[in-house]
């Protein structure tokens, strides 16, 4: 593709989007921005969603140079005339399902799309880890970005190392529980199937604790006790700014301890740098 000629990009919905040269202004949901950031593109703004407040949540930033790159707001505070402030060319969001646009009501997600070329990323459990950071970087290439096989390189390295630590581990293996701390009382519990990162780590021969069936299709919400009572060697700990301090839910058995944003990036140097942690823990 030149630069003078039309870009076009078909998102998960099917959708094609057209701009008669390559976008450059690119206004980006915050999880999108960073996994462009780590696959070459940098984002001119980022917007979060109904969980995010008034200042981006470092958690879900990544390496994003901030002082770089505005942050327009999140949910309710958000509309299309602040949306198109900064004049973006593209606008990239994802989508848990059914097409439907992650982080802005249907009556701002509406009208942006008849003003602005939409590209919506699927990031929902029905998509392989891998299925969902291809299409990133197919994205990513139709804007410019180069193929790096040096990040795919430390990919793969950061992938055997767990392989084989999670091999090499006792007939007992170490039991690795995700969650989200809702506070003193009580977490939520990560349902390992329903994640795409975590689907990874169980590919990869890691043990990932399952809570027992019941109410909730992503999350099992048990109190102190109970999630107590499931053992963990190691912990993955939501670290995004609405979820509690893991050390507010009272935990004190001394496990290691993993920082998890279930929000994860799909660039290959953001996903090694999280397997490099659990590959970290699990010799501990």
């Amino acid at each position: 593709m030149t630069e003078q000629s039309e870009w076009r990009f078909s998102d998960d919905r099917g959708q094609l989007s057209t701009a008669p040269r390559r976008p450059e202004r690119v206004l980006a949901y915050v999880q999108a921005g960073a996994t462009l950031w780590g696959l070459g593109i940098r984002p001119q703004e980022i917007f979060g969603s109904d969980h995010d407040g008034p200042d981006p949540d470092r958690a879900k930033t990544g390496t994003l140079p901030l002082d770089q790159v505005a942050y327009v707001g999140a949910g309710s505070g958000l509309d299309v005339e602040r949306l198109l402030s900064g004049r973006p060319d593209l606008v990239v969001a994802v989508s848990y399902g059914n097409g439907h646009v992650y982080g802005l009501a249907p009556e701002t997600a509406k009208p942006l799309e008849e003003r602005a070329p939409v590209v919506v990323i699927d990031v929902s459990q029905a998509r392989t880890f891998e299925e969902i950071g291809d299409r990133f970087a197919e994205l990513a290439r139709s804007l410019g970005a180069e193929d790096r096989a040096d990040a795919d390189a430390d990919l793969d390295a950061a992938r055997e190392r767990l392989r084989t630590i999670a091999a090499a581990g006792p007939a007992d293996t170490p039991r690795v529980l995700a969650l989200s701390p809702a506070g003193p009382d009580q977490a939520h519990v990560a349902r390992p199937k329903m994640w795409p990162e975590l689907r990874v780590l169980t590919d990869l021969g890691v043990h990932l604790v399952e809570p027992a069936p019941g109410p909730g299709a992503n999350w099992s919400t048990l109190d102190r006790e109970g999630t107590f009572a499931l053992r963990p060697d190691v912990i993955l700990t939501d670290i995004r700014a609405h979820a509690a301090p893991l050390d507010e839910l009272g935990w004190d058995g001394g496990e290691p301890v993993v920082p998890w944003n279930p929000e994860p990036l799909y660039g290959p140097r953001d996903h090694a740098r999280f397997l490099g942690l659990v590959a970290d823990a699990l010799e501990g």
